[in-house]
């Protein structure tokens, strides 16, 4: 074989490697275009009203829930901040988005996305792991105060009292800010997601009598994929070497 048909036969191979490339990255492209979900609400209570073990208790309630129901393995993190010392915003702990729910339908892109005017956020997109809606006002019972100890940016209260029932660990006295799935109801926030008021109490039957059932929302912490933009920029590292082969 001459060096001339060398040559042209090792472009050739370089050229069907790119496309190769590309039609996978492209494949790629689509199937990371496909939904993820990555928020629900939880389906029911763990037992003990807002005593949830805490945050890491929230959280691995949040995780149990999502296996049980087929969801992807993700970060799985509760909507819930805490107060005092080491106190975290609930805003802080549920990564950067976008949130799809579990039928596909876009939440928020971002997290300011989320605590702006314009998330998608309503009884009919707020599904639980099964996806399925939870009661609102209207319903028998109501069960639209849900747990978040949160105020409508995102962050924890800085007021004097209970906000949090005691960091999630009180299914007894105090009390916890509560936000309404629905947008509609009582309260000095109503039509908030996250703060529409506080609870009566920390105890199920509490939260039960003040219009909920002990519920919470759960958030994917971590990104959802490679993004197309990364994917284009190894197949344009891979053009630009087999280009000087």
């Amino acid at each position: 074989m001459t060096i001339r048909a060398k040559y042209t036969a090792r472009r050739s191979a370089a050229a069907l490697l790119v496309a190769g490339l590309a039609a996978l990255i492209a494949a790629a492209g689509a199937q990371a275009q496909d939904p993820v979900p990555g928020f629900f609400i939880t389906s029911s209570n763990p037992g003990s009203g807002a005593d949830l073990g805490g945050l890491e208790g929230a959280d691995a309630y949040c995780q149990s829930l999502a296996a049980a129901a087929g969801l992807p393995d993700r970060d799985w993190r509760a909507y819930l901040s805490t107060t005092g010392p080491g106190g975290v915003n609930a805003r802080d702990r549920i990564g950067t988005g976008p949130w799809h729910n579990v039928g596909g339908t876009l939440i928020a892109r971002d997290v300011d996305h989320l605590h702006s005017n314009g998330p998608n956020l309503t009884k009919a997109t707020i599904l639980t792991e099964q996806a399925t809606e939870v009661n609102g006002r209207g319903d028998s019972p109501n069960q639209h105060d849900i747990l978040t100890g949160t105020r409508m940016d995102g962050t924890a209260s800085p007021d004097e009292g209970d906000t949090t029932c005691s960091n999630w660990t009180s299914g007894d006295e105090g009390s916890a800010l509560v936000g309404h799935h629905d947008r509609i109801g009582g309260g000095q926030n109503p039509t908030s997601w996250n703060q529409a008021h506080g609870s009566r109490g920390c105890s199920l039957d509490d939260l039960r009598g003040t219009g909920g059932d002990g519920r919470f929302y759960c958030f994917a912490a971590d990104a959802q994929s490679l993004s197309t933009t990364a994917a284009t920029a190894a197949l344009d590292r891979f053009k630009e070497r087999a280009g000087r082969r």
